[in-house]
C-alpha cells in the first residue's frame, strides 16, 4: 500500500509529464518538428493577413491568457501541498468544541431526499465525535421533519423580505441571521450545506479542528461527485476538474494568502456567526444569483480571513445535461454580476474578474484550436510554451478529479483506467457545455435561479 507523500510524488511525476509531452505535441517546446506546414516564423502575419487580420489573430491569441492566473494557482496548490494527505486527526476533544450548527438550505421541494441526508449526517457526526452540535434546515416549504433536540426546521415565510430585496438562497440564508429566528451565538459556527451534500467522518474531524483553532473566521474543504452510485457518467466526469481546482487553487490561496483570491463555494461552508452576521447574504438581486461569491468577496473586502479545511464532503454531479448546462449559465451570470457589482471593491475582485472574463471569452480562445492552424502567426516562444502550458495543466485537472475521485481498489485497475482515459475524451464535451452555456449567460435572461435536480424529478425554475 502506498502511503500519502509517495503517491503525491506520483501524481506529481505524472503531471510534469503530462506538461512535458503537451509541450513538445503542441509545439511549445521546439524539441520535434510539430507545427504548420509553413513555419509561423517565415510569415509576415501583417502582409498575409492584412492590419484587421493580424491584429484580431494576435487579440484573440492574447485573450487565451485570461486564465493563466488560476492556472498558476492550481499548478502550485497541485504540487507544492500533499494532494493525497492521510485521515485527519483531531488535535483536542470534540467535548471541548464550540456549538457547531449545520445548516441545510432547500426549497423543501425533495422532502425525503432532505430527511434521508439529514439522517445520515447526523450518524456520521456522532461517529465522529461530534457532540455540541444542531442540525438546521431552512425551507421555504414545511419538509416535515421528525421532532429530534438535534434537529431544527426553519420554513421561511413567504412575505418575509429583506432591506435590499434579496432573493433565492439568499433571502432563506438571511432569514436565518433575523434576530427572532437565529438561536446561536456570536462565537458559535456555522457548516453551510446543500440538501444533497453528505458529510465524512474526515470532513467533521476537519471542521472541528478548523473551528477549536479558532484563527480563521472562514473556511472550505474539498467536495467529490463521484461516491456511491454514479447517477451520470458524462456530467460526473466533467465535475472532476472541479475536484482538483478544490485541490489545486482553492487549496493554495486559503492556506497561503488566506483569501478568497477567486471566491469559494456554495457548500462545504464553514463561518463563525459574528463574522457571517458582519457581512450578511443582504446583497440585493445581484448578489442573489451566485450568493456565495458575492459574500466571499464582501468577507474579503472586510478584512476576515479564510482557512482550507482538511477532509471532504460527497455530492452528486447534475443528473441530465440540461442541468448541467443550466447549472454553468447560473454561475457565468452570478459571478459576472458579483464583477461588475460596485458594492466590491475593485483590488478585491482583480483575479476573480480575469478568472470571468477567461471563462466568458472561452468561445473565442477555443477558436484558436482552429486559427493557429489555419492562420499561423510568428509569436516569441514564451508566449507559445505558456499557452501551451494553459491547456497542459488543464487537461491534467480532468485526470487527477478522476484519481482522486475514484480508487482502483473500489472499480479494479481496468474500471479505473477506462474512467482515467474517459475524462479526457470528456473535454470536447465539456467545451461544447461551456461554450453554450457562456453564450446563453451572456444573451439570455439574467436574475434566474435555477435550481439543479438531485432526486430525479423535474427541474424547477424559480
Amino acid at each position: 500500500m502506498l502511503n500519502s507523500k509517495t503517491k503525491h510524488y506520483l501524481h506529481c511525476f505524472l503531471f510534469f509529464n503530462v506538461i512535458l509531452i503537451f509541450e513538445i505535441i503542441s509545439g511549445g517546446l521546439k524539441i520535434l518538428n510539430v507545427g504548420a506546414l509553413v513555419p509561423a516564423t517565415e510569415l509576415n502575419p501583417w502582409v498575409q493577413y492584412g492590419v484587421v487580420g493580424a491584429t484580431i489573430l494576435y487579440i484573440l491569441r492574447l485573450i487565451t491568457f485570461l486564465p493563466l492566473p488560476q492556472v498558476l494557482f492550481n499548478f502550485i496548490g497541485l504540487t507544492f501541498y500533499n494532494a493525497f494527505p492521510d485521515k485527519v486527526v483531531l488535535k483536542g476533544s470534540p467535548l471541548l468544541a464550540p456549538f457547531i450548527c449545520i445548516r441545510v438550505v432547500t426549497r423543501g421541494d425533495f422532502p425525503q431526499l432532505v430527511k434521508d441526508n439529514v439522517n445520515r449526517n447526523m450518524n456520521k457526526c456522532l461517529d465522529a465525535g461530534l457532540e455540541n452540535f444542531l442540525i438546521e434546515v431552512v425551507s421555504d416549504k414545511p419538509v416535515g421533519l421528525d421532532q429530534h433536540r438535534r434537529i431544527r426546521e426553519v420554513v421561511v415565510p413567504k412575505d418575509y423580505r429583506t432591506k435590499t430585496g434579496a432573493l433565492f438562497k439568499a433571502r432563506a440564508l438571511q432569514y436565518c441571521l433575523e434576530d427572532k429566528v437565529n438561536i446561536l451565538s456570536d462565537n458559535d459556527w456555522i457548516v453551510h450545506l446543500d440538501e444533497e451534500t453528505l458529510l465524512t467522518e474526515n470532513s467533521v474531524r476537519g471542521i472541528l479542528n478548523f473551528v477549536m483553532d479558532g484563527k480563521h473566521q472562514f473556511g472550505q474543504g474539498l467536495i467529490t461527485y463521484a461516491n456511491e452510485e454514479v447517477v451520470n457518467w458524462i456530467t460526473t466526469l466533467a465535475d472532476s476538474f472541479r475536484v482538483t481546482d478544490d485541490m489545486g487553487k482553492l487549496k493554495l490561496q486559503f492556506l497561503m494568502f488566506h483569501k478568497p483570491l477567486f471566491s469559494w463555494k456554495g457548500s462545504f461552508v464553514v463561518t463563525q456567526v459574528s463574522a457571517e452576521k458582519a457581512v450578511s447574504f443582504d446583497n440585493g438581486l445581484d448578489g442573489s444569483i451566485a450568493e456565495d461569491c458575492f459574500f466571499a468577496m464582501r468577507a474579503y473586502s472586510q478584512g476576515y480571513s479564510f482557512n482550507f479545511i482538511e477532509g471532504e464532503m460527497w455530492e452528486k454531479s447534475p443528473f441530465t445535461l440540461w442541468d448541467f448546462m443550466q447549472q454553468r449559465k447560473r454561475w457565468i451570470q452570478g459571478i459576472l454580476l458579483v464583477v461588475h457589482s460596485k458594492a466590491i471593491p475593485l483590488r478585491n475582485k482583480l483575479l476573480l474578474a480575469c478568472a470571468c472574463y477567461s471563462w466568458l471569452t472561452l468561445p473565442l480562445s477555443v477558436s484558436n484550436l482552429y486559427l493557429a492552424t489555419k492562420f499561423p502567426i510568428p509569436c516569441p516562444p514564451v508566449i507559445d510554451f505558456l499557452v501551451a502550458f494553459i491547456g497542459a495543466v488543464n487537461i491534467y485537472m480532468f485526470v487527477f478529479g478522476v484519481i482522486k475521485s475514484f480508487t482502483v481498489y473500489r472499480f479494479g485497475l481496468l474500471r479505473f483506467s477506462m474512467c482515467v482515459i474517459g475524462a479526457v475524451l470528456v473535454i470536447p464535451f465539456n467545451l461544447i457545455i461551456e461554450n453554450v452555456a457562456v453564450i446563453w449567460g451572456i444573451f439570455g435572461k439574467k436574475h434566474k435561479f435555477y435550481i439543479v435536480n438531485k432526486n430525479l424529478g423535474p427541474a424547477i425554475t424559480v
